[in-house]
């Protein structure tokens, strides 16, 4: 099926103007350019939203008095972060001790996981995930659930009833996994046929077809994901690739007739334009190339791979072979759902190959070019006319150093570098889905 045009709530509300220093982008911003034409930044400007939720424009004058007014003069009024790849179980092991990847997993994930047959808690969960990401200034996301159907129930539904854009979907694992933890083909394949059905093209929410990486999966149930996204170009695939060596040289030894990891999933038509690929770390050029023709993206997670020694992702690379990237927590690997936190350590992972990170092309990555590469960029990720207001208010500063360096910032780069590098959660003053308000900083 085709999903539906995003909407909101039919019921009436207020429009709505927000004052504060907007910024967004209009292209994406060149590698290591400080002055940038792809940015759009409106000083002391009003943004307009209209009573569906939709950016109706900017204007430097104040509005009429038909508009509610919320004057946020001295505040940064982004669009709302879009994480392309976080867990929402791991909330429960975030900030785990002292293994990698594989071992990771099998300490502290899965036993997590398993918890989440339980339908009660996997609706707290649902819940308690949900509004930790508004906390943060994260208005969209792309998320794995667990392997029990009723943990995706679950969170699309959270979803639902809070207006957002969610893409996810039942995590497939028929092997290589703790009891509990492992599914079948064929329940498998009706678990997803029956979640399509139910929510993907539902208001704000997409289904994805949800490998949780090739070694946990079999060659049928992999057949069987292809098979699925085959069936319907609309819906997503989301899975991992190449984060860490010793999982590169297990996949090799499972599937040995495919070139690369990669190749794995590419064999099966997991590779297409609606494809998230966690990490990529550990490419090689053919499979750069793979990755281009495909037209699928890399979701960068800079935080997880420095936290669990995977590797240093070769973001320039990616540029130069032309595929898509983006930025995500991935937490629990990840240590924090905030994206100003990711995207600094995004800046320290490039910095250690040579390279310079701009707060324009980390920014990009975490909205406009997260929508574009999710092939939203007409609902999401700037402040375009008729896009729907997923809108964040930030503080520029917050407590003494912050503070003291914004004082004696000159340029717009040299600002919203420092804001990237030294802010978090707590400069987040509201967060507005659709132009409703859904997190508010108490006072």
């Amino acid at each position: 099926m085709t999903p539906a045009n995003p909407v909101t709530s039919a019921t009436s509300r207020s429009k709505l103007a927000l004052r504060g220093d907007l910024l967004d982008f209009t292209a994406t911003p060149a590698w290591g350019q400080l002055d940038s034409p792809a940015v759009r930044f409106q000083p002391d400007h009003w943004l307009l939203i209209d009573e569906h939720g939709r950016i109706a424009g900017t204007q430097g004058q104040e509005p009429d008095a038909s508009w509610t007014k919320q004057d946020h003069r001295g505040r940064l009024i982004l669009p709302g972060f879009i994480d392309t790849h976080v867990h929402a179980p791991q909330l429960d092991v975030i900030a785990s001790y002292g293994a990698e990847l594989l071992d990771w997993l099998n300490t502290y994930t899965f036993p997590a996981e398993q918890r989440y047959a339980d339908p009660a808690l996997a609706r707290r969960g649902a819940a308690r995930f949900l509004d930790a990401l508004l906390a943060h200034g994260t208005t969209s996301a792309v998320v794995f659930p667990t392997v029990h159907k009723v943990s995706a129930e679950a969170l699309f539904e959270a979803a639902r009833s809070r207006g957002m854009r969610l893409i996810a979907g039942k995590v497939l694992m028929d092997r290589h996994a703790p009891d509990g933890l492992r599914d079948d083909v064929a329940q498998a394949e009706r678990d997803c046929v029956d979640l399509i059905q139910r929510f993907h093209g539902q208001e704000r929410l997409a289904y994805a077809v949800t490998v949780r990486f090739a070694p946990t999966s079999t060659p049928a149930q992999l057949a069987m994901a292809g098979a699925l996204c085959r069936a319907d170009a609309s819906l997503y695939m989301q899975t991992h690739v190449a984060e860490n060596r010793s999982e590169v040289e297990w996949v090799a030894r499972l599937f040995p007739a495919a070139r690369s990891y990669l190749d794995v999933y590419a064999r099966e038509g997991l590779l297409y334009p609606r494809a998230v690929l966690a990490h990529g770390i550990w490419l090689d050029e053919a499979d750069r190339r793979v990755l281009a023709e495909s037209g699928a993206q890399v979701a960068f997670c800079p935080s997880s791979n420095l936290f669990l020694g995977s590797g240093l992702f070769d973001w320039v690379g990616a540029r130069a072979a032309g595929f898509a990237v983006s930025a995500a927590s991935d937490v629990g690997g990840g240590t924090s759902l905030s994206m100003q936190r990711t995207l600094a350590d995004g800046y320290k992972v490039q910095a250690m190959a040579g390279q310079r990170l701009t707060a324009w092309v980390a920014l990009h990555a975490a909205t406009r070019g997260a929508a574009e590469g999710l092939g939203l960029q007409h609902e999401i990720g700037h402040f375009g006319l008729g896009t729907l207001a997923d809108v964040c208010v930030w503080d520029w500063a917050r407590g003494p150093v912050a503070e003291a360096r914004f004082e004696v910032a000159r340029e717009l780069h040299e600002k919203l570098f420092a804001w990237m590098t030294l802010s978090d959660e707590r400069n987040l003053v509201t967060s507005l889905v659709a132009g409703r308000t859904r997190y508010q900083r108490p006072t």
